[in-house]
């Protein structure tokens, strides 16, 4: 099993900038890539962005490239989401998830992290 825990959530205003951070613990040998989604109220939850573990490959939905970096600590077991730029619609619970295997879904999921950004 492996354990994440998100934190870095907040109130920020538009322009503006946070740091998401999703420590994972327990047989973290296992992951294969890590992920952050996010869900706004009333929508369904999207994928934001992921990273394999080693950290060389990302890859970022479409409206967050260029505002957007996930990176990983291997040291730490600690995966992070900078984003900066941030707009009103970046508002939404976000979400670390890890998976096993690249063609799997994700296995193990945080309990989230509130964003908000106001305009």
């Amino acid at each position: 099993q492996v354990q994440l825990v998100e934190s870095g959530g907040g109130l920020v205003q538009a322009g503006g900038s946070l740091r998401l951070s999703c420590a994972a613990s327990g047989r973290t040998f296992t992951i294969y890539d890590m992920a952050w989604f996010r869900q706004a109220p009333g929508n369904e939850r999207e994928f934001v962005a992921r990273i394999n573990w080693g950290g060389e490959n990302t890859y970022y939905k479409d409206s967050v490239k260029g505002r957007f970096t996930i990176s990983t600590d291997n040291f730490k077991n600690t995966v992070y989401l900078q984003m900066n730029s941030l707009r009103p619609e970046d508002t939404a619970v976000y979400y670390c998830a890890a998976r096993k295997y690249s063609v799997s879904d994700y296995d193990y999921w945080g309990q989230g992290t509130q964003v908000t950004v106001s305009s």
